[in-house]
């Protein structure tokens, strides 16, 4: 029986797929017309499974000789006189494994010492030995850095100058999380250049893996049913394409969670939304190794410089930087006309709940007074109590916490958010609508059927106080709700504690807007 994989490449005789040719298209014309291209993607969105499927297509048309060749043993090599050997040596491992004529030619009396031509003769002599041409897709090509990287790419370029000279790779693929952009980012700052024979010129195009659109979802959804008879109500396909917009591994991962350890395995069973919900819950507390991994990348300076104004809602101008294009290109966020947020709202939960987390555990251990009960009256949120607490928590903690805080200026919006986490993980349930240019951070706190919708502003001046009060109502609308929170933290300087903690009530519309000054 077929199973939904979340580990490693997918194989059709074992594991339910969606074809990945129909992800990807174009790329065997480049081919065709003897091309050099990128392909990228986010992590684990199937470009391992893509690249074994085209290798295997390119072979069993009869046209070209296709290798697909990783280099992740290669990976922070930095020096080209160790690096470029062993990328040698991982082409003919992979020939071995290969239907590929004269495989034990390659590289057969290499001189690995002349490391800036090696992998250009070798490649040159065993095309020379072919009779069809040779294609190779580099997979976790971004894996190379420094002087290896470059090395490598010279000897193709010089090898893709000289084809119509002498015999050459017909085509190659690089493939990897990254753009090729990004390459160059790893080796030197934009204000610098390698010259006119820059190594990254030989590439034409750079293709990217498009995700699971909701028809495709639901279409490797029926694979299952189809083996075992286990229905996806309509209502947890939904859901799942909302809470995952089609990324491969969430996708798989959501079902897996439901069949094998909500249901274990009962396919008399239907999977419903509900279920859906507790998978997604799960797998965001359990932090797989897929989201782990994602999240590492928060560390990292270019990538605060793109995630913080999405958290706090200003506009982000910089959208055709190399940072944000490579935060854009690893999958963390997502760019539509409309707006620019997390990737899908299992991502945008997971980075506000990972750069929360010190936070929350110190409220567990140290501040076991924040929990549901306390707020809680007559079935429903206090909420106007709830946020008091915190007022008092700000003022007490917040130059502290602040300081804590990689992302200093999404600190306050962190630091609430850490809280209400805390305060909501005996019941209820937080959704976070994060998008630059909005000027806030929206959350609605669930609780008993009920909704409570709270925003989040930095006060400049009353201009933005207006600007709040008029956009908290418009999020009440989208809840149907009518009373809501604006919580708004003192950006000004200068500004006394007794003026930035207040609690005022605001009329707009008939509803009524709670402002919590701090």
């Amino acid at each position: 029986m077929r199973y939904f994989n979340i580990a490693g490449p997918c194989n059709s005789a074992k594991h339910y797929m969606i074809d990945a040719a129909t992800r990807l298209q174009g790329v065997e014309q480049l081919i065709d017309m003897n091309q050099y291209f990128v392909i990228h993607a986010a992590r684990q969105s199937g470009k391992t499974t893509y690249l074994q499927d085209l290798t295997d297509r390119l072979n069993a048309k009869g046209q070209y000789y296709a290798l697909c060749c990783s280099l992740e043993n290669v990976q922070n090599i930095v020096k080209p006189e160790d690096g470029i050997p062993r990328i040698v040596l991982k082409i003919k491992n992979q020939l071995r494994l290969s239907n590929i004529p004269h495989k034990a030619e390659f590289a057969k009396d290499a001189d690995y010492s002349d490391f800036t031509n090696v992998l250009n003769m070798e490649l040159t002599l065993f095309c020379m030995l072919l009779d069809k041409p040779l294609v190779i897709l580099f997979d976790e090509a971004d894996c190379l850095s420094e002087g290896t990287l470059i090395t490598f790419l010279r000897q193709l370029r010089d090898g893709y100058n000289n084809r119509s000279r002498q015999a050459f790779v017909h085509s190659i693929a690089l493939v990897g999380m990254r753009n090729i952009r990004d390459y160059k980012a790893k080796v030197r700052p934009d204000s610098e250049t390698l010259g006119s024979a820059s190594p990254f010129n030989i590439v034409t195009e750079s293709l990217t893996l498009k995700n699971f659109t909701k028809e495709e979802i639901a279409e490797l959804y029926r694979q299952h049913t189809g083996e075992t008879g286990q229905v996806f109500e309509d209502d947890a396909i939904k859901l799942v394409w909302e809470q995952t917009q089609g990324q491969p591994w969430l996708v798989n991962a959501i079902a897996r969670e439901v069949i094998v350890k909500i249901l274990q395995s009962d396919y008399t069973k239907p999977v419903t939304a509900k279920l859906v919900d507790q998978a997604v819950q799960n797998i965001i507390l359990r932090r797989d190794t897929h989201i782990d991994s994602l999240l590492e990348r928060l560390k990292e300076e270019r990538v605060r410089k793109v995630i913080e104004p999405i958290i706090i809602g200003e506009d982000f101008v910089g959208r055709l930087s190399d940072d944000f294009l490579y935060v854009r290109d690893l999958g963390l966020i997502t760019e539509t006309q409309e707006r620019l947020g997390p990737a899908n709202p299992i991502y945008g939960e997971v980075i506000a709940r990972t750069l929360s987390y010190d936070l929350q555990q110190n409220l567990l251990h140290h501040h076991k007074e924040y929990q549901m009960p306390r707020y809680l009256k007559n079935g429903r949120i206090d909420v106007d109590y709830l946020m008091r607490d915190f007022q008092q928590f700000w003022r007490e903690n917040s130059n502290i916490w602040k300081k804590r805080f990689e992302y200093k200026e999404a600190a306050p919006h962190l630091i609430l958010m850490g809280f209400l986490q805390r305060v909501i993980n005996g019941g209820g349930q937080i959704i976070r609508d994060m998008a630059a240019g909005t000027g806030r951070l929206d959350i609605c706190l669930i609780y008993g059927g009920q909704k409570y919708p709270i925003e989040i502003k930095l006060n400049y001046g009353p201009k933005y106080m207006e600007k709040g009060l008029e956009q908290t109502a418009r999020y009440m609308d989208i809840f149907g709700c009518s009373e809501s929170w604006l919580a708004v933290f003192e950006h000004r300087s200068g500004i006394e504690w007794e003026k930035k903690i207040y609690m005022k009530k605001e009329t707009m519309d008939g509803k009524t807007v709670t402002v919590v000054g701090l």
